[in-house]
């Protein structure tokens, strides 16, 4: 019987023995130094502050260690090669990789959550140790006195923590139980798979398996992430915008964290179809199962910046629209990504009738329990209002 060649020469590696442990604080200071970084596909920062601190009670608490991050060590630095990478937190595109470059495939967010206490990041200003709860909580108040902030206790240099408690009286009498605290954290190793030179496509297939099994939004985003490397960040530039304007006015739709890329994706169709297309074709609506992403990804990057300046132009005038009329907020999101297409293909002034109709549209339409179909046939007619 034939035995394949390339299954006798798998059996013969072990990659689980290629692992190692590290400290948190001696991983933070790595990607302090951009020694530890990110690989240009990996998406954005996706963890939630209670996530955030969920991870830091976890470490602190729990009797169990946390799983084990994924490094992608580079020694083939050739450019031709070597995924680019970017830094964690502001994913600043690095000019260089140098040989031995530790790329994080899977482990972003809890190595940023643990990276943000250790430099005092403002996004866990509100993340505070409760001494007497025993726990991290978050506390969007004034820090009580027998709280202390994460980014104090857990601070990389030691000295911000006993400053602080010289100036807070009543904690001065804790210190000792703090400095234990803050060592149980400093000295809290995690295990390191590591791997060598890994191609993306191998990477990608790592990531996916550890964290995602394929999930349609985490290739979405690794997708765009990519365009970094042409100078667009589609993050900084158009998601969070268009989270921020939907916010702003009141609204909350990405409470599943899957959403708040999906949602505005979609919202892109329109002006994609208006600009590069000849008419509107039924699965570019503006529902997150019809996002073109792959689509998007091949325009160049101007091209795709057009797209966002339409669809946020178009966001203002649906959001407005909906204010200046009084119309009842729906907590779903096609309401709002139908109106953008419906701004994107009528730029114009619309008369009092066409404003009459768009409001009459808007409080009878429904998309509960409708089919795709359905709504994409919703979609249409509204374009034809």
């Amino acid at each position: 019987m034939n035995v394949n060649k390339q299954l006798l020469a798998a059996a013969n590696i072990n990659p689980t023995k290629n692992s190692s442990q590290d400290y948190i604080f001696a991983l933070c200071e790595n990607i302090e130094k951009n020694e530890l970084t990110l690989p240009l596909y990996q998406r954005d920062l996706s963890w939630t502050l209670k996530k955030c601190v969920e991870l830091l009670n976890y470490q602190l608490l729990s009797k169990s260690p946390i799983s084990a991050i994924s490094i992608n060590i580079i020694n083939n630095t050739d450019p031709e090669y070597a995924v680019p990478q970017v830094s964690f937190i502001d994913r600043e595109l690095l000019p260089n990789i140098l040989r031995g470059q530790m790329s994080v495939v899977d482990g972003q967010q809890r190595l940023t959550t643990n990276y943000k206490a250790y430099c005092n990041h403002p996004d866990l200003k509100n993340v505070v140790l409760d001494l007497g709860k025993g726990e991290f909580v978050i506390n969007t108040e004034s820090v009580r006195r027998n709280q202390i902030p994460v980014g104090i206790l857990l601070n990389k240099d030691e000295s911000v923590l006993i400053d602080y408690t010289n100036q807070h009286g009543v904690l001065s009498g804790v210190l000792s139980s703090l400095l234990q605290i803050r060592g149980k954290i400093k000295t809290y190793q995690y295990t390191i798979n590591f791997a060598t030179d890994l191609s993306e496509e191998e990477q990608i297939n790592w990531f996916e398996v550890l964290n995602n099994a394929g999930s349609r939004v985490s290739i979405i985003q690794m997708r765009f992430s990519k365009l970094k490397a042409h100078g667009l960040d589609i993050y900084t530039q158009y998601i969070h915008p268009y989270g921020n304007k939907v916010s702003e006015y009141g609204y909350d739709y990405f409470k599943p964290q899957k959403t708040h890329v999906s949602y505005p994706i979609a919202a892109l169709n329109p002006s994609y179809e208006l600009l590069f297309s000849d008419k509107h074709a039924s699965n570019f609506s503006t529902m997150s199962s019809d996002a073109k992403d792959s689509q998007l990804c091949k325009l160049k990057p101007e091209q795709l910046q057009e797209c966002f300046k339409m669809t946020l132009n178009a966001l203002d005038k649906a959001l407005q629209f909906i204010e200046d009329n009084d119309l009842k907020k729906h907590n779903r999101a096609d309401y709002i990504n139908y109106l953008i297409g419906y701004f994107v293909y009528h730029q114009d002034e619309f008369t009092n009738k066409e404003k009459d109709k768009l409001i009459e549209w808007y409080n009878n339409v429904n998309f509960t329990n409708k089919s795709n179909t359905a709504r994409r046939k919703i979609y249409s007619d509204l374009l034809e209002l």
